[in-house]
């Protein structure tokens, strides 16, 4: 029995996390666990020796000195006020008006803010909700399918988790040890796909089901001239200067991601205040939302280093370049298999417990295989939307579901999803056809991450550490 886990120990690690997650446990805990048991359990059988494990120390350190991750606080304090900021407001009012007279005209407002929301927020929640709670009620007044409104606004608000500053981006960025502003511009491209996607699915509803998605009546249409070009304007124009001020920076080399969500979070205060939203309670509000996020985020990382590093130190890594690399058909193969694979798990895991654990397992493969990772970073996060948009751990699902009235049912909600996840696959699809869509914006070739500084411990076992810089100069040698 003993000889039989010796052999399959990298297997049986990977089952029993699964069966940690299936269970319910938190993430954090479980990787952790798990990462122990085995480590413990790999000693015992001689399979590690005991200095390995306390590498452990070095890469807990190694994820608290990660400056590129103090970039997910900012982000999310800016989408937190952001969201009752009053943004969100200006512009569906505008957008609405603006696109009413045609059949499906909410929906592409719905569709166009979000984007915008999207890429001055990089949080799924801040747009969900903030769209969900103002135009729901008035798709619903105006006799849209519930079903329709219900999944454009979910759909909608997911598209955030491609669009620059995506907090995903800059998570799969870190974990493969790519330039975030990079994964950004490859990621401008898809973003567009999936705009253009969502609005031609509305264009189709509104041939063949025009009953789905009415026009507004002309009673409902009460700006006109220069009044809707003011409106539109209002909500366009300090969108436009975040945007600018926190990815134009990026891609100009002024800021790098986190001192540019510094800055998207004074700008996101001033909007705020400028539209008399500023007081004790947002700021209240903002502050714990982020503390609550980064703190998950923190927790499922560490937890994520301990279990792969003990994953690493039992033979993890061959145990899966070798599944991955001799499938049929090669890159084309991997990649079939790998976005089937994250679409699954994504069922039961959200997207922070995906980067963390999967994504780490397969950038070493997409290096072998010569893949650029920057578009697999991309292709991935594309993926990843689905996350949050399938039945039945769907997040912006759940977000909907906790804003909408009770009149509106839960299947109706997961009913209206599936044509969404459904465009949210082809995009995944033509990302693969196509590649250019996302490398046709990147600077540089990329072809593969930075070499990994390997690190080999007594007993012999070599530890890749899976997302540099493990370890710096200023950083004691791991434990000998």
């Amino acid at each position: 029995m003993m000889a039989f886990v010796a052999h399959n120990m990298a297997p049986l690690m990977f089952a029993g996390l699964i069966l940690f997650m299936l269970y319910g446990y938190p993430a954090a805990f479980s990787l952790a666990a798990v990462g122990l048991f085995f480590g413990f359990l790999g000693v015992e059988l001689g399979l590690i020796a005991p200095d390995f494990l306390g590498n452990i120390i070095f890469q807990i350190e190694g994820v608290l000195r990660n400056d590129l991750l103090l970039a997910i606080p900012f982000f999310t304090l800016m989408g937190a006020i952001l969201e009752r900021s009053g943004l969100a407001e200006d512009l569906l009012d505008g957008f609405g008006q603006l696109f009413g007279g045609v059949r499906g005209g909410l929906s592409y407002a719905v569709i166009l803010v979000g984007a915008v929301l999207g890429a001055i927020t990089g949080t799924v929640a801040a747009s969900v909700i903030a769209m969900g709670l103002i135009s729901l009620p008035v798709m619903m007044r105006y006799g849209y399918n519930i079903r329709h409104a219900t999944g454009v606004i979910a759909a909608s608000g997911t598209i955030t988790q491609l669009i620059p500053p995506s907090l995903v981006l800059v998570v799969l960025a870190d974990q493969m040890g790519v330039d975030v502003g990079e994964m950004y511009k490859g990621a401008m491209g898809p973003s567009v796909v999936q705009v253009l996607l969502f609005m031609a699915f509305v264009l189709l509803v509104s041939i063949f089901r025009p009953d789905h998605v009415p026009a507004l009546p002309p009673e409902a249409r009460t700006l006109r001239g220069w009044a809707l070009l003011w409106r539109c304007l209002r909500g366009m124009v300090p969108s436009l200067a975040l945007i600018f001020i926190v990815l134009g920076t990026i891609f100009t080399g002024l800021a790098t991601a986190t001192e540019a969500g510094a800055m998207g979070v004074l700008g996101a205060l001033i909007l705020a205040l400028l539209n008399g939203r500023l007081d004790r309670a947002l700021v209240y509000y903002g502050m714990q939302s982020t503390m609550r996020i980064t703190a998950m985020v923190v927790l499922i990382l560490i937890g994520a280093r301990v279990f792969s590093l003990v994953f690493q130190g039992v033979g993890g890594k061959e145990w899966i370049e070798g599944m991955l690399v001799a499938l049929p058909g090669g890159q084309v193969g991997f990649l079939i298999a790998v976005n089937a694979f994250v679409f699954v798990i994504a069922f039961f895991l959200d997207f922070f417990e995906i980067a963390f654990i999967i994504v780490p397992l397969l950038a070493p493969v997409a290096q072998t295989l010569g893949i650029n990772l920057v578009w697999f970073g991309v292709l991935l996060g594309a993926n990843m939307q689905t996350s949050f948009m399938h039945p039945p751990f769907g997040f912006a699902l759940f977000y909907l579901r906790g804003i909408a009235p009770s009149s509106v049912r839960s299947r109706d909600i997961y009913w209206g999803a599936i044509p969404w996840v459904i465009l949210q696959l082809l995009l995944v699809i033509i990302l693969i056809a196509f590649p250019e869509v996302v490398t046709a914006f990147l600077d540089k070739e990329i072809v593969v991450a930075p070499d990994f500084e390997v690190i080999v411990p007594q007993g012999g076992q070599e530890l890749d550490p899976l997302a540099p810089p493990a370890f710096d100069l200023n950083t004691p040698p791991p434990v000998q």
